[in-house]
């Protein structure tokens, strides 16, 4: 993809967020799902945090899972393409009076040389496919090795090439959506959000495992919404609570299990940093 190309994509995806910012915490705050998936990306996080850790999050949005960490007593520098959002997390650390424990910038993960503060930091984190935005995620991973100390992590959430639930969607008719993981192929696939266009790609763990390099080892994979339905599935938990407990506790037991640790809506997925 030319450099020009990539530009416009991120500028459009850019766009996009902009416009769902003032929405986003109101769409999203109190969906069950929405909830589950958050808790089970943080306590993923917390066993490879340790107390007071630094953290780089990429792709902030508006600041709840800053604002988590912060709390807990970890500083956290909050970077985000979206200028709303960034405005917004403003808002958030005032409220809740975090300026001494959260730092924001207003920066794309693909630019991360000019990041104001190269740390080191004992974890990058990105949340909720923010990665899935570009075409050059094995470049936005090669960036990581300098701002990682040696022994620090790195944990992302990234759309896979496969999700089980998306393909079942083919028997109920719903042929794009069932088959638009595969369809994009180098040109990626088309996604929308609040009349706004733009591209994004799917990853592998293995993609993941094999640009961070030889610097980074794996240390954990979870499939998250393998069994427990996609939160586009709108309010599924609130509509049917006995059958979301159900596959929530059976998703429990089976999310670093193969293959459920590889088909999910999405994967978490951590590496950490080999020490010298």
């Amino acid at each position: 993809m030319s450099e020009l190309v990539h530009t416009s994509n991120e500028q459009a995806a850019a766009t996009a967020f902009n416009r769902q910012a003032p929405l986003f915490d109101e769409l999203y705050g109190t969906d069950l799902i929405i909830q589950y998936k958050r808790d089970r990306v943080r306590k993923h996080i917390m066993q490879f945090l340790s107390p007071k850790s630094r953290i780089l999050e990429l792709n902030a949005g508006t600041g709840e899972d800053a604002l988590h960490f912060a709390r807990g007593g970890h500083n956290v520098h909050a970077t985000d393409i979206s200028l709303v959002m960034q405005e917004m997390l403003k808002e958030k650390i005032r409220l809740h009076e975090q300026e001494n424990n959260i730092t924001q910038e207003r920066l794309s993960f693909t630019d991360l040389s000019s990041l104001s503060d190269q740390g080191p930091y004992d974890l990058i984190f990105s949340n909720f496919a923010g990665l899935n935005c570009t075409s050059e995620l094995d470049v936005v991973l090669r960036s990581f090795e300098p701002l990682v100390k040696p022994g620090g992590h790195v944990t992302l959430v990234i759309l896979p090439k496969f999700c089980l639930w998306e393909t079942l969607l083919l028997f109920k008719g719903k042929f794009k959506t069932a088959f638009r993981r595969f369809s994009g192929g180098n040109k990626g696939t088309t996604a929308h959000v609040e009349g706004q266009y733009f591209q994004c790609w799917y990853y592998s763990p293995g993609f993941v495992k094999k640009h961070c390099g030889d610097t980074f080892e794996p240390v954990g994979q979870e499939g998250l919404c393998t069994i427990v339905p996609p939160s586009y599935i709108a309010r599924f938990g609130e509509k049917h609570p006995g059958a979301f407990r159900f596959l929530k506790n059976t998703e429990d037991s089976w999310k670093s299990k193969w293959p459920w640790k590889n088909i999910g809506d999405y994967y978490i997925i951590t590496l950490r940093k080999k020490k010298d």
